[in-house]
């Protein structure tokens, strides 16, 4: 997934050059181990293929904020997939973890992520940089995603 240039474009991440440099990276991927939490494997239902990750994952350099993510195989695009994920991984994050906030870091032309976000209930707070790059800063509360807009 992260070879492919359409779904690197607006995370500021190189794409990966082969299957063992993935191996290698999910392998040294620590936040299930250091936090209880992290990104997991999107699957269809319908056929267990995988096609996508979403989850939370802690952002160590930017105090301890909890970050939503999701990044999908392009042909899954635009179904719905990274909403009903991110839902659920947010649904997870207060009612099972029970985070306080949660946060999504988008580039400002990343409309369709800005349009996820907005789904699930985030709000824009502001904008910031983030890896040295311009990005817009959503976020929820507990409250906030009980009372959302489910559309």
């Amino acid at each position: 997934m992260n070879s492919d240039p359409r779904v690197n474009r607006y995370t500021g991440e190189a794409a990966c050059d082969s299957i063992e440099t993935a191996r290698a990276a999910i392998a040294a991927y620590p936040d299930f181990e250091r936090h209880g939490f992290g990104r997991w494997a999107t699957v269809l239902r319908a056929t267990g293929e995988v096609v996508g990750m979403t989850g939370l994952k802690v952002l160590e350099d930017w105090q301890g904020e909890v970050d939503l993510g999701y990044r999908f195989l392009p042909e899954y695009w635009g179904q719905g997939l990274a909403t009903e994920a991110s839902r659920a991984s947010l649904q997870y994050g207060f009612e099972v973890i029970g985070l306080k906030r949660v946060i999504g870091l988008v580039m400002p032309e990343n409309v369709a992520s800005i349009r996820v976000l907005e789904k699930v209930g985030m709000q824009y707070e502001e904008s910031v940089r983030y890896d040295g790059d311009p990005a817009e800063l959503y976020a929820i509360d507990p409250i906030r995603f009980q009372r959302r807009d489910p559309s």
